[in-house]
């Protein structure tokens, strides 16, 4: 569907024209006869505007395809994660547009010479701590630099003045009045800075000591909260003609109104995306959409501009989404329909586990504070000399003057700088026009970096440009691998044109436009455990419970996302919310989940650090974890009023669902969606059981520490500010935790009203076997501090129990009666109006059910409540549901809650074990295999509500399966199980076996752990070792 724009002749130059000689050496031509336009057309050079606003020329062929240009940039600046980055070019509309890699630029560009591209980031990734090497976040940075002057980045003046010092700290160092006024009045970080000055100063006063890379990241957190934070407009309209704004960004497509968010169509409800002429078109998943419409149009200014978007959402959804870069569509013998546009660079999983497992060289880079008017001598004698031992190949004796070389000031003739002989044909440095100020420390920047690649020679390995397939390293190739001969390397790419257009295996992936629902590359991943891994992990066990804060917080984040993301949606979608309840609601939970994002990226940036995926920092610096924690949990402290009106939250909010229909229809459909993989009010007490969690991993580091560590003042602080705001919360979360239980059974418990009544507790919940006139029936049992309730299975299909019969506490009696029923395990209720016998499936969970019922009897009794009416039991009988059946297969989603499978495993859960299932809970990668495979397979798995989920990734929004553990048994594999593997862990149910394995001796000893205490607490036995199961 692309359109090519025509051909142009070439025109003469002016010097031409007036006569003047071309410099190409000896001519052989005939006085006075000229080239040729074909001739002419052999080079082209095309100038390329780089984030601190310099100027390069690159020297292409005029039919080469964008992805020369590309390499070539990458290749100048030595980028390793250059798929976040692109070219882009204004058109005759004056909008921009990115450069396309695998067309011929002639294409794109309407006059290449005449044109000016700039060098951009392209894909702005959810959390900056994802970029793995401080001169990609330097970009960033510049990137958000230019957003602000530009005015794309639209924030408060006070969050604008905030960047603009930590952008000052980056350039010019610690605050010195002088020094900061006149450099600001030399250089326009805001359109608006004259007004903003004052508040400049004062938050620089702030970042004394703060380096330039700290400064960065810095930058990057701010910015990264921001709404607009790499937000690009489209201006369009909608149906009803009302103009808006679309954008795209990692989570799918947005859409504004001015500067403010009305909707986002995230990438999982999306069916397709696709254009006619001018309408934007996109297709949602009808579980979405339901009875109303499922395609959405909007209006763009022309058929280019809506093509264009297109475009940018093709590119986003493939590079967050997808595993690998889709496949290339067969060309169509005679005619076709449709765009082939598809992405052609790596996916962001590709390029992470690309630079994690060591497929790329890591060149040391340091960044200086610069200082403004000074001389070019002072610039050049303050730069630091390159270090030489940064790769083998600069070990020689002409490494060192071949890096000194390359420190060279900036200057407007088109010379080519020394030392960079492998770029002397193809770029050139000048000053930009349209910047008549260029910093110092931009300099100092630009040439620590060209120093990198300054000792390039016939003996040292030429940078490879990393957005290229044909260059990267295959799994069995060693970093060490003989290199290009010298005269390969006068070549500015060295690619192949089979390279650039033909995709190995590994590199197709499905269509960009399809859900991974609906793709098979939405499949998971399977590793090899056999392949080599170069990613340095350190060995102590403090970094391995600062992972486990990484993981565990990250599935955290993602609990809160169901509420303020998915759930805020659903409710605005349908206006279903009344507005108190809204505002009550998120106004105490959006200041929470802002903080957990922002401590978050604190801990991935120091993981990040620690695992050695930095060379700016040095060792004792990044080692540690303490310092993150004891800042945040002091901020804590702030939040304690948020934590303590949850309860007043969730009582709200369940009174509203019964008093508004719409309201009551939108929660149960929003609970059935793959995101709401548990019930969802229990995601209204993840922010109060966080802190617990901190605090039992802060007492693990504490106990780790010996008094003389570095780290140990800090987590011991820590520690002590926790403890004292789960102190104060702790009544508040186990009247949370009760108040959610019964909203939860209220829902699932058909024929009993106002089961949220006050002071009634849950207690016990679990399978008995009723003894009746036709056997031992399966019966549901629910114990509350008054009453004891059980109930039968509903219709086959439904998720609902039925109220069989309800006996108050007050006066019971219970009795041992195997003896006199032969019947094992059983014993007697003696209720006021009714004596019924029951017996459990073990011993164990006889004696549990005694206990706690004889406990709750006398409680009942001394607190003197008052006696219930007993409802008698109903003689319909439903056989429908057979005990022992699986949960795996279920195919209701809410059928995983404890309830139910209680049901399933014959077994019980009691407050107790509720709240020890609180403490242990756990994420992380593990590797899983089943009995009869051979194949481990790497998931993101999730164990809570005594239940293991499993993702893809972490930062999948829902889990592809569940596997309910209540019942299982942990071990160690036996012989004869054939595992030979280390940290392996086995779980069995009967027949159901799993095997998984950990990274390390503490990830599998924390998984073991976790696991067995969660069922011991329960006591939970294999049916083999107290008994056959009854029924």
């Amino acid at each position: 569907m692309g359109e090519i724009e025509g051909t142009y002749r070439v025109l003469q130059t002016a010097g031409t024209r007036l006569g003047a000689q071309t410099p190409v050496g000896v001519s052989t031509l005939e006085p006075g006869q000229m080239f040729s336009p074909r001739m002419q057309e052999k080079h082209m050079h095309v100038r390329v505007k780089l984030l601190d606003n310099t100027v390069e020329i690159f020297d292409i062929e005029p039919k080469c395809d964008g992805q020369v240009l590309l390499a070539q940039v990458w290749k100048h600046l030595n980028l390793i994660e250059c798929d976040y980055f692109g070219l882009e070019f204004q058109n005759i509309q004056s909008y921009w547009i990115w450069l396309e890699p695998m067309k011929p630029i002639i294409r794109q560009i309407r006059r290449p010479k005449n044109a000016m591209l700039r060098l951009a980031v392209k894909f702005f990734p959810p959390d900056p701590g994802q970029l793995q090497e401080e001169y990609t976040r330097y970009l960033f940075a510049l990137q958000l630099k230019r957003d602000l002057l530009e005015e794309r980045l639209t924030c408060a003046a006070t969050t604008a003045a905030l960047l603009t010092s930590h952008l000052l700290q980056a350039e010019i160092g610690d605050y010195d009045e002088t020094l900061d006024r006149e450099h600001l009045k030399a250089t326009v970080y805001l359109p608006s800075q004259e007004q903003a000055l004052e508040k400049i100063l004062a938050f620089h006063r702030r970042h004394v000591g703060q380096t330039p890379a700290e400064s960065d990241f810095q930058v990057l957190e701010i910015a990264r909260k921001l709404e607009m934070y790499g937000i690009r407009f489209h201006t369009a309209s909608d149906r009803e003609g009302t103009k808006i704004n679309l954008a795209v960004s990692h989570m799918g497509v947005l859409v504004f109104q001015g500067t403010t968010k009305i909707n986002t169509f995230n990438w999982s409800k999306v069916r397709k995306l696709s254009f006619k002429r001018k309408r934007f078109l996109i297709k949602l998943h009808p579980e979405v959409h339901g009875p109303y419409q499922d395609t959405l149009e909007f209006l763009l200014g022309s058929r280019d501009e809506c093509k264009n978007f297109w475009k940018i959402c093709v590119e986003y959804h493939t590079f967050f989404r997808l595993l690998d870069q889709p496949k290339p569509k067969a060309k169509a013998v005679f005619f076709s329909r449709g765009s082939s546009f598809r992405y052609s660079g790596r996916t962001q999983k590709q390029l992470v586990d690309y630079i994690k497992d060591g497929g790329m060289k890591r060149i040391p880079y340091e960044r200086w504070h610069g200082k403004t008017q000074t001389s070019v001598r002072a610039l050049t004698a303050d730069l630091p000399k390159q270090s030489i031992s940064f790769t083998e190949g600069l070990r020689s004796s002409a490494s060192l003057s071949s890096a000194n070389a390359s420190f060279y000031p900036l200057a407007p003739s088109p010379v080519s700088p020394p030392g960079r002989p492998d770029f002397k044909d193809s770029s050139s440095s000048l000053a930009d026009p349209l910047a008549p100020c260029i910093s110092s420390a931009a300099v100092k920047n630009m040439a620590t970096r060209r120093s990198s690649g300054a000792a390039e020679g016939p003996g040292t390995p030429l940078a490879q440009p990393p957005g290229s397939p044909a260059l990267q390293s295959g799994p069995g190739l060693a970093v060490d691998s003989p290199q290009p001969s010298p005269s390969s390397q006068k070549s500015p790419l060295s690619l192949s044109p089979a390279f650039q257009v033909a995709l190995g295996p590994a590199e197709q992936g499905s269509s960009p436009l399809l859900s991974p629902v609906l793709s098979d590359a939405g499949g998971t991943r399977t590793d090899d455990p056999e392949e080599p891994r170069h990613k340095r992990v350190p060995e102590d066990e403090a970094y391995f419970i600062a992972k486990e804060i990484l993981a565990t917080e990250r599935t955290y984040l993602k609990d809160l996302e169901v509420i303020t993301v998915w759930f805020r949606s659903a409710v605005v979608k349908e206006d279903a919310m009344p507005t108190s309840l809204m505002t009550l609601l998120f106004s105490n939970i959006d200041p929470v989940y802002e903080f957990h994002r922002g401590f978050l990226h604190e801990v991935e940036h120091r993981l990040a650090l620690w695992e050695g995926l930095s060379v700016a920092h040095t060792k004792d610096d990044h080692q540690r974890i303490g310092d993150i924690l004891l800042r945040n949990m002091r901020q804590l402290k702030e939040f304690t009023s948020y934590f303590q009106r949850h309860d007043e939250v969730l009582t709200e909010l369940e009174k509203a669902t019964k008093r508004y229909k719409k309201l009551e229809a939108v929660y149960k459909e929003f609970e059935l969606q793959k995101v709401c993989y548990l019930p969802l009010n229990s995601f209204l007490l993840k922010p109060t059981q966080r802190l617990v969690h901190y605090r039992l991993l802060l007492n693990r580091l504490c106990k780790l520490f010996t008094p003389g560590h570095r780290d140990y003042a800090d987590c011991c602080d820590a520690l002590k500010a926790i403890t004292e705001v789960t102190a104060t919360l702790q009544h508040s979360l186990i009247r949370l935790e009760n108040l959610q239980k019964l909203t939860e059974l209220q829902r699932d418990l058909v024929g009993v009203e106002n089961l949220i009544a006050p002071g009634r507790e849950f207690i016990r919940e679990g399978c008995l076997h009723k003894l009746t006139k036709k056997g031992l029936q399966q019966r549901m049992f629910f114990l509350f501090s008054d009453m004891l309730l059980y109930t039968s299975k509903g219709i086959t299909g439904s998720s609902h129990f039925r109220i069989r019969g309800l006996l108050p506490l007050r006066g019971m009696l219970i009795e041992e009666s195997e003896n006199e029923w032969s019947v094992p395990h059983c014993f007697t209720i003696y209720a006021a109006q009714k004596t019924i016998v029951v017996a459990a499936s073990t011993r164990l969970e006889k004696e549990k059910w005694m206990l706690d019922l004889n406990a709750a009897i006398q409680a009942a009794k001394s607190s003197g409540g008052s006696t219930g009416e007993v409802v008698l039991e109903q003689d319909l009988e439903d056989t429908a549901q057979v005990p022992g059946g699986s949960l795996e297969g279920q195919g209701q989603h809410r059928a995983n809650t404890t309830m139910h499978v209680c049901w399933y495993r014959n077994t019980s859960v009691s407050r107790a074990d509720h709240s020890a299932a609180v403490e242990n809970q756990l994420s992380g990668y593990l590797l899983r295999k089943f009995k009869n495979t051979n194949g481990w397979q790497k998931l993101w798995v999730v164990f809570t509500n005594f239940c293991l989920f499993f993702y893809k990734t972490h930062q999948d929004d829902y889990p592809l399966a569940s596997l309910p553990l209540l019942g299982y048994s942990v071990s160690v594999p036996r012989e004869a199980d054939g595992i030979l593997k280390d940290y392996v862990f086995k779980l069995q149910f009967k027949s159901h076996v799993y095997f998984f394995r950990a990274e390390s001796k503490y990830t599998f000893e924390r998984w073991m752990e976790v696991i067995e205490r969660a069922s011991s607490a329960r006591g939970a036995l294999s049916p083999t070792q107290d008994g056959p199961a009854h029924g």
